[in-house]
């Protein structure tokens, strides 16, 4: 804990089995208080390595619910356990564990109630082998939604971002898409709901065992990222309406 705030820490993994333990054993266990894994009907070892490991919090999905989905069965579980601070932490080691007590003091203090791991602050995406065009669609879309959402993050695609437990009551996370978009429909959601997301900067790690999505998933992201965006302007300026904001 910190501040007598209770920590968990959400792993969604699919496919987890060769990175899991460097992940979780880089996890701060003096600040955190429990971990849990979710599986999305992997095809390896990852139910038995977290086993192996001693995470006692395990969520089994029979069937492959996406990243979004299993998302969800995260942050649901998280708060039925009473978390305050909620951090989700990809278990294919691309992001550092390291970060935690940074993020965890910036909820804890009240400064944000939303952090963000940035790998586009610094030069922590290039350098960490972030293929180029990935780094130019990141940050096309991130100019694309901070000019519609009337905002100025860094970027909006880090998978390494924690929440404080209001923030996660008061938004509809579970109405959301089960797929890649999740992350940007939650971001908005939490803007349209009136509050501020920090960032802190966040070197990243690409290579061979480190999740990535093809070209085609990432095409069919990228639009639903524009999509978002411009539903969410279209509802500020009351033009329309999204059972997204309800």
């Amino acid at each position: 804990m910190i501040l007598g705030k209770k920590i968990i820490v959400v792993m969604p993994a699919y496919n987890a089995e060769k990175t899991l333990e460097q992940t979780y054993n880089e996890i701060p266990f003096d600040i955190v208080d429990e971990v849990i894994l979710t599986d999305d009907c992997s095809k390896d070892l990852t139910i038995a390595k977290a086993m192996e490991l001693g995470i006692k919090e395990i969520q089994i999905h029979e069937k492959n619910k996406g990243y979004g989905g299993n998302q969800k069965t995260c942050y649901n579980r998280a708060l039925e356990l009473g978390a305050d601070i909620v951090i989700m932490l990809h278990p294919d080691y691309q992001y550092t564990p390291k970060l935690i007590h940074s993020i965890s003091y910036i909820i804890a203090n009240d400064l944000y109630p939303v952090v963000l791991a940035s790998r586009i602050l610094g030069n922590g995406a290039l350098k960490g082998g972030m293929p180029k065009i990935k780094y130019i669609a990141n940050r096309f879309l991130t100019l694309f939604q901070n000019i519609l959402l009337k905002q100025k993050l860094s970027e909006y695609h880090s998978g390494y971002r924690a929440f404080s437990a209001e923030v996660l009551r008061n938004i509809n996370y579970n109405i959301n898409s089960d797929d890649f978009v999740f992350d940007n429909e939650m971001i908005a959601q939490i803007f349209y709901s009136d509050y501020e997301i920090g960032e802190v900067t966040c070197p990243t790690k690409y290579f061979d065992n480190a999740s990535s999505i093809n070209l085609i998933r990432s095409s069919i992201y990228g639009f639903g990222v524009l999509k978002v965006s411009i539903f969410y302007r279209l509802c500020k300026w009351g033009l329309m309406k999204s059972k997204l904001y309800k």
